[in-house]
């Protein structure tokens, strides 16, 4: 994956807070950022995933032209194809997220995101057959090329369908 770069802004910052119903005012008032100890407004501990939006390639953001995975119960223009021989005929998903911060995040940053493989194991369910588990490891380093943010992510398969 090519390295994305991620401006971070107040008013950025601020959008992302009301947009997860955190009222805290050190994510959008300068004056009462001022007295608390970072001293400025910083952003909330998830604001890093939104580094998304500034990827091309991020496969849950729309593109023109182009079918929409969505976000609905069903797909709004793809339609996956039935499992054939060695992918498995289990599904996906998000399990964990960590964020490892090495300092604040704050408006200023220019960031530039990298992220690679980590991790692979593997499990036996109980009713889907064998789990899968791989970690993506994000890196987040800012404007002087310092390490600002640490993220894991760690996605799961199955092996088929969970069992009814």
């Amino acid at each position: 994956m090519a390295d994305i770069k991620f401006p971070v802004e107040a008013t950025h910052i601020m959008m992302f807070a009301r947009s997860v119903a955190d009222d805290n005012q050190i994510y959008y008032d300068a004056e009462y950022a001022e007295g608390t100890e970072p001293g400025t407004i910083i952003a909330p501990p998830t604001f890093p995933q939104s580094s998304a939006q500034f990827d091309p390639d991020y496969f849950l953001r729309p593109k023109t032209n182009e079918d929409w995975f969505g976000s609905g119960k069903e797909p709004t223009g793809i339609k996956r194809e039935s499992s054939g021989g060695g992918g498995g005929g289990g599904g996906g998903l998000h399990a964990e997220q960590h964020f490892e911060y090495h300092r604040h995040l704050k408006p200023g940053d220019q960031l530039t995101v990298t992220s690679f493989p980590g991790k692979t194991w593997e499990k036996e369910g109980k009713r889907s057959g064998k789990l899968v588990f791989s970690e993506t490891v994000t890196e987040y380093r800012d404007q002087n090329g310092e390490l600002v943010i640490t993220a894991r992510g760690v996605g799961v398969r199955t092996e088929r369908p969970v069992d009814q």
